[in-house]
């Protein structure tokens, strides 16, 4: 049937789930196109209000009139306009919402609803209202919620507790630059398997984190004191140290010793990855001889650029981890530490020049925009040598970063013991698929 209308024929309840996937405003002019369709949008069982100004009040009050759904899937409103949140709080919790987004970028003073701690059927919560105090008065009854984050809120640690003392089946937080909030205390979150924190430098919190069943962690922390107290049910991992150059000074002995802890605490992980800036304390530390944990780890992740002052402490991690049987490493650029934190190595009586020498005579670039293939080169014979269980490598390159030619590239020799697949790719543009040269080292 050339020429068809097919999409005409379809039932409102398939034409519904379509709708359910496109902002609210869109949906709407659908009515547009059809007798048929005027109030299909009515029913629909999601809102979605993104990117509203303070000039689309009284359309989303409009909006709201017509909408007849009982059952609410999903309700997002992010926005900007001093819009009263409460009213749509409990527009979502009288229509029963599982998925409730709540985004609003502007200090926000007017309490939230006590009937927004009272919902048996939310399974998942996003919730980033700029400075507002989350602070229920009575129990909280989240008895569904399987995913909960939390951003830019004034949260204390009583709070919290009373918080997810009523989400007993909760899986899955994170905390994104949460106020007031000093220690996160997960003890009797016993199906709690997931925690992303983030920090900076004007959030000091939370300083002490005791998740005992946590199994994956992702932390990114901004040059702060912060404590992982009990963490020994990980397998896997995400680290980094945040750093804004506002910041003129770096005290490299508390992060030394941060990152070291850290570390004894991941030490029976699987799965690892690391940041650029947290590879260059772990590179101080090297240098300065502070001992590191052997690991257990067996796929590891570097999210670094490739230049001298990550170096010592990737070979450091290597010669850790007898176990390890893949790596990654993304050569981006996201290393924002201060070059200029070597001269912390003066004041421990020691040589810069001489420290980031390699002790193999390669002479590492100093500069992220330097990177040639011979540095690649390097790179793929500090794992040769510095691994025995290793299996796959891959390399991904940012071509914005390098001076890096595959014709270019010579590979090492291997031991006999060595059996590798090295993947090294150039990831010619943003979003794209990067362009793979593939390489199996064979031993002698």
């Amino acid at each position: 049937m050339n020429g068809a209308d097919v999409i005409s024929t379809l039932p409102d309840v398939i034409l519904q789930h379509i709708l359910c996937f496109i902002p609210t405003k869109f949906a709407i002019r659908t009515s547009l196109l059809s007798k048929r369709w005027r109030h299909v949008w009515c029913d629909v069982p999601s809102l979605y209000f993104i990117d509203y100004t303070p000039n689309d009040d009284a359309s989303l009050d409009k909006t709201l009139s017509y909408h007849t759904a009982p059952k609410m899937m999903n309700f997002h409103l992010r926005t900007t306009s001093d819009l009263h949140i409460d009213k749509w709080v409990k527009l979502a919790m009288s229509r029963n919402v599982e998925n409730l987004s709540l985004d609003h970028w502007k200090v926000h003073e007017s309490p939230i609803p006590d009937c927004f701690f009272n919902n048996s059927s939310v399974k998942q919560l996003t919730f980033k209202l700029c400075f507002i105090d989350l602070t229920p008065k009575y129990s909280v009854f989240w008895t569904s919620l399987r995913n909960f984050s939390l951003g830019c809120c004034r949260v204390s640690d009583e709070s919290i507790a009373k918080i997810l003392s009523g989400c007993p089946v909760l899986e899955s937080l994170t905390l994104y630059l949460c106020y007031k909030l000093m220690v996160l205390d997960l003890s009797k979150s016993s199906r709690l398997k997931t925690l992303e924190v983030y920090r900076n430098s004007k959030v000091p919190g939370p300083t002490q984190i005791l998740a005992p069943h946590i199994h994956c962690l992702r932390l990114r922390n901004y040059l702060l004191p912060c404590t992982l107290v009990d963490v020994s049910s990980l397998t896997e991992a995400n680290m980094e140290i945040g750093f804004n150059y506002v910041q003129r000074t770096v005290n490299a002995d508390v992060l030394q010793v941060m990152v070291l802890k850290m570390l004894e605490k991941l030490k029976n992980a699987e799965m690892l990855t690391f940041g650029g800036n947290f590879l260059q304390i772990l590179s101080i530390a090297e240098l300065c001889g502070v001992p590191f944990p052997m690991l257990k780890v067996k796929y590891l992740v570097l999210e670094t650029v490739i230049f001298q002052y990550v170096i010592p402490g990737i070979e450091r991690l290597l010669q850790n981890s007898p176990c390890l049987k893949k790596l990654i490493v993304r050569a981006r650029g996201r290393n924002t530490l201060p070059q200029s934190l070597s001269k912390y190595l003066t004041t421990r009586g020691l040589d810069p020049d001489q420290c980031w020498r390699s002790k193999d005579g390669v002479f590492w670039n100093k500069n992220r925009w330097d990177l040639e293939s011979k540095h690649v080169t390097s790179l793929v014979e500090l794992v040769v040598k510095n691994t025995k269980t290793l299996e796959k490598m891959d390399i991904l390159l940012d071509e914005r970063y390098l001076k890096f030619k595959f014709t270019d590239l010579v590979l090492p020799t291997l031991a006999h013991h060595n059996n590798i697949s090295i993947n090294i790719g150039l990831f010619t543009k943003p979003w794209e698929a990067y362009e793979w040269c593939v390489f199996r080292l064979q031993s002698c």
